[in-house]
């Protein structure tokens, strides 16, 4: 007979395996970006993220990371998002994630399959000739997915057909001033992240340069982690799989594909990796988690205080939404465009918040779900200083819009 568990069990578990029920010592960045990576949509979010799980976290601290130390990286990954995880994780967070079947690779990259069959070209082989192409532009340099796709595109258009390349020419329907080409090279640097070719640099004010990775990074083993045969990528999917279960569990593969950014039927390769670890958990419907997770499971509980998670936050990216947040409230805490940041109070997602910054003036609206007490309020006041503080504003400024 399947175990089962009650929804505060599951969210006490997830809110312990996010680093969410207290936060980790200041010296434990990598343990909290490594739990199932760090979402930074829109840029900057993930400094938040770490914030509500690293004691003392600083912009500092962040860029010091990822500039001088080199041990966290910023690459697309589950989605197609940018992630942060850690450079010790690359296998994971890239061969774990990346889509090999030409069907998989077009849903992941949703908006490419038009311009790719007006082309007559598969997918796949047009990103083995961007792949083939992109050391000989990108090598010695620092530039921006629009710098990179209009010097690829230039480069690919030489190897088309005449109608072929008519049409790489022509105006997209991505960008205006932007050829069909170029479009499709963008699409296909998200791929090629996965393939562990280039990742982000650090941010030069308003753009994100890419570099390639094996320039990037300093290590050795870490830049030659490429997985050269099929049982490395076996591994990188299963502990991807596991850390997956590990936050989100239990849950389904139905919502593990989600997650990654693939289809329900194209989640088996992983998913029968680590059959024999898993077992299942009777919510109404079946899910699964990671055996020796079960204990932890029974005997977690719902911590106290505040976080406030910042837009796309790993806690609210879980499929089975119903499980931490009534459906009443869904409609506010996930838009179809421009979600907001969510309230956590004592484990439950009680509220919703955005934050303007103006200069050096933060101002945060903060809407609660209903009536707060005022210690709660207290909190939320204090939790929102410190990301004023941590966004380096010198004031900030803070509207409660209900009571």
């Amino acid at each position: 007979m399947a175990d089962s568990a009650t929804k505060d069990e599951i969210i006490a578990f997830r809110l312990r395996a996010h680093h969410l029920d207290e936060r980790l010592s200041h010296n434990s960045l990598l343990d909290a970006a490594g739990a199932c990576g760090i979402q930074n949509s829109p840029p900057g979010s993930a400094l938040t993220s770490l914030h509500a799980r690293v004691e003392g976290m600083s912009a500092t601290a962040l860029d010091s990371a990822v500039e001088e130390e080199k041990s966290l990286l910023q690459s697309w990954c589950m989605r197609g998002a940018p992630h942060f995880f850690p450079a010790a994780d690359l296998p994971v967070f890239t061969t774990g994630v990346e889509p090999t079947s030409e069907k998989a690779m077009r849903h992941f990259v949703l908006g490419v399959e038009q311009s790719v069959d007006s082309l007559g070209i598969p997918l796949s082989q047009i990103l083995d000739r961007v792949e083939q192409e992109i050391a000989g532009v990108l090598r010695g340099r620092r530039m921006t997915i629009t710098e990179l796709g209009e010097e690829l595109a230039d480069v690919l258009a030489n190897s088309l057909t005449t109608k072929q390349r008519r049409t790489w020419e022509s105006q997209g329907p991505y960008a205006r001033g932007q050829s069909l080409g170029a479009g499709v090279i963008h699409f296909c640097i998200r791929l090629l992240t996965l393939r562990q070719i280039l990742c982000f640099a650090p941010r030069e004010g308003n753009t994100a340069p890419f570099v390639l990775l094996d320039e990037w990074i300093d290590d050795p083993s870490i830049a030659s982690s490429t997985a050269s045969d099929e049982s490395e990528r076996d591994r990188a999917r299963s502990e991807l799989l596991r850390r997956y279960l590990h936050c989100y569990g239990p849950s389904t593969r139905a919502d593990f594909a989600a997650w990654i950014g693939i289809r329900s039927t194209e989640a088996k390769p992983w998913w029968d990796l680590i059959a024999g670890e898993i077992t299942e958990i009777d919510r109404g419907r079946r899910t699964w988690m990671l055996a020796e997770d079960v204990d932890q499971l029974h005997r977690a509980q719902l911590p106290h205080g505040v976080r406030l998670l910042p837009p796309h936050d790993p806690y609210t990216q879980m499929r089975d939404r119903e499980t931490i947040a009534s459906k009443d409230f869904h409609r506010e805490i996930w838009k179809t465009v421009g979600d907001p940041g969510a309230l956590l109070v004592d484990g439950r997602i009680a509220g919703t918040w955005r934050a303007r910054k103006r200069n050096r003036r933060l101002s945060m609206t903060i809407a609660p779900f209903g009536t707060v007490p005022k210690s709660v309020k207290s909190a939320l006041t204090a939790e929102a200083e410190a990301i004023g503080a941590l966004r380096e504003a010198d004031a900030v400024d803070i509207e409660f819009t209900s009571d």
